[in-house]
C-alpha cells in the first residue's frame, strides 16, 4: 500500500537538496546519495521538514 496518494510522489522533492523522493518502509527518502534524508509520513501526510528528517539506517 502506498504511503502517499498516487501522483503526489511525482511532484514532491527533498526540501534540503530538491532531489526526487522515493517510498521506503514508512518514510519518504531522498534519492540523492549525498543527502539521503528520510522524511516521516504521518497519517498519510508527508512531513517535509528538514528538522524532522533523519538519516536512514
Amino acid at each position: 500500500m502506498p504511503l502517499v496518494e498516487p501522483g503526489l510522489l511525482d511532484i514532491l522533492a527533498c526540501p534540503s537538496c530538491h532531489s526526487p523522493l522515493t517510498e521506503q518502509d514508512t518514510d519518504l527518502v531522498c534519492t540523492s546519495p549525498t543527502c539521503a534524508l528520510a522524511y516521516p509520513v504521518r497519517d498519510g501526510i508527508p512531513v517535509l521538514l528538514v528538522d524532522e528528517a533523519r538519516k536512514p539506517e
